[in-house]
């Protein structure tokens, strides 16, 4: 399997999206016609269903009681949800009172529903058994996507914390639902509408990089908590000086955000020549996504190749699914039989190559082969980020082309370098 570094990112390509600063109806209309677009990979959100490598922390595990209460509900709200969406034409034949009371019903039974699988508490802790003050000095905070209720989010909670060996703290951003979830990842990304979950974790993350006692925040998104966090880092952009930024670093998983800022701290060095290495406010951010699944098509995979529109570091494997433990820990971070992370795995072992072909016709095309094998793509994996990688390479050798082909994902993942306790060199 081979790993292809895209072309720089440039302004204008297939399908321009228009700035994230437009008017916010016409961005929605935008994103209805990109739902449609996309609507290929939307099997990719739950395929392969049966990649059950920590089982009970699995979410589609089926011997597990507490997922399949969980499926059991989603599936009345879907349900429930995309009846009610139909049947709104309708409620012009009907008295206004009936048409409140009706919709009081349907709210009621959402909210009911949704407090069974979200539970009441805001704020979560992983319960894997670790040794805290071996990484004393960092702080890891984790923020879901949707349709993730509490039973699911201790278990991506307990996955990371295994996979990283470090206690993570979590903020739940409850579901309504998977329908109604993505018509709230609509109005956030676009109206740049920020909930009570948003705002707890922008002052967890904020107080974080304060407290002198941490000297690493890392943050982990997924799905819609890329949104969520796109969100929040704008804040903290004009919040905090950009020198107390540089102990923060962001990853993120399948990513729905419409974009992902880091701002320069400087555009020119001192000398009057222009920096080729900028410094940006975030020193560290890097985005993990497939191919085909529908919400990374939507998110990062859509936005990312606009210049300064999507930053960090993305790594694009060829494959299937969405959800954060099943479909994304499970073949990035491959465990062994003692829950340890095991030092290869085919996406991480792949090796580097440079292609300008276009990724998502061939991800379109390959499909059905991903289908029957399970999940897995064909066409390799993809690292957007030339600038960087090929400025890393030309640093080391004097033959990049030579030196490129030795490298594998694994010597540019920064978030890599922390599995089972690991640190990366700062």
């Amino acid at each position: 399997m081979g790993v292809e570094i895209l072309p720089l990112k440039s302004d204008t390509f297939k399908y321009s999206p228009i700035p994230y600063t437009s008017n916010p109806l016409r961005l929605c209309w935008h994103d209805i016609l990109l739902f449609w677009r996309c609507r290929w990979s939307l099997f990719g959100i739950l395929f392969p269903f049966t990649q059950w490598n920590c089982r009970e922390l699995d979410e589609l595990y089926p011997f597990s009681v507490p997922n399949v209460l969980c499926l059991a509900l989603h599936g009345f709200l879907i349900i429930l949800q995309f009846a009610f969406l139909i049947s709104l034409p309708l409620l012009i034949f009907f008295p206004l009172a009936t048409d409140i009371l009706y919709v009081a019903v349907i709210a009621v039974v959402t909210f009911a529903t949704s407090r069974i699988l979200n539970g009441r508490d805001t704020i979560h802790r992983s319960t894997i058994g670790l040794n805290e003050d071996q990484h004393s000095k960092e702080r890891w905070i984790y923020m879901n996507g949707v349709s993730v209720g509490k039973h699911w989010f201790q278990g991506n909670l307990d996955r990371l914390a295994m996979t990283f060996r470090r206690p993570v703290t979590g903020v739940h951003n409850p579901t309504y639902g998977v329908i109604f979830d993505l018509i709230q990842c609509i109005i956030e990304r676009n109206f740049c509408y920020s909930t009570f979950d948003v705002r707890h974790s922008y002052a967890l993350i904020k107080q974080s990089i304060l407290d002198e006692k941490y000297d690493k925040v890392i943050v982990i998104f997924h799905s819609q908590g890329g949104i969520q966090g796109s969100l929040m880092m704008d804040w903290l952009y004009a919040e905090l000086a950009h020198d107390m930024l540089q102990k923060l670093e962001i990853y993120t998983f399948a990513s729905a955000a419409n974009h992902f800022n880091n701002p320069r701290r400087s555009s020119v060095e001192e000398n009057g020549f222009s920096n080729s290495t900028p410094r940006n406010a975030v020193r560290h951010i890097e985005h993990y996504a497939h191919d085909g699944d529908f919400v990374s098509r939507w998110g990062v995979l859509n936005f990312s190749q606009i210049r300064n529109r999507y930053e960090g570091r993305v790594f694009i494997r060829s494959g299937m699914g969405h959800l954060l433990n099943q479909h994304y820990l499970n073949v990035l971070f491959v465990l062994d039989e003692n829950k340890r992370v095991l030092d290869q795995n085919d996406f991480m072992d792949s090796e580097i190559t440079v292609t300008s072909e276009g990724a998502e016709d061939k991800a379109k095309d390959g499909l059905m082969d991903s289908i029957l094998n399970g999940g897995k793509g064909g066409i390799g994996a993809i690292v957007e980020d030339p600038n960087a990688l090929s400025q890393k390479v030309t640093s080391r050798h004097g033959d990049a082309e030579t030196f490129q082909k030795k490298l594998k994902v694994k010597d540019y993942s920064r978030l890599w370098k922390y599995r089972n306790g690991g640190s990366p060199e700062d």
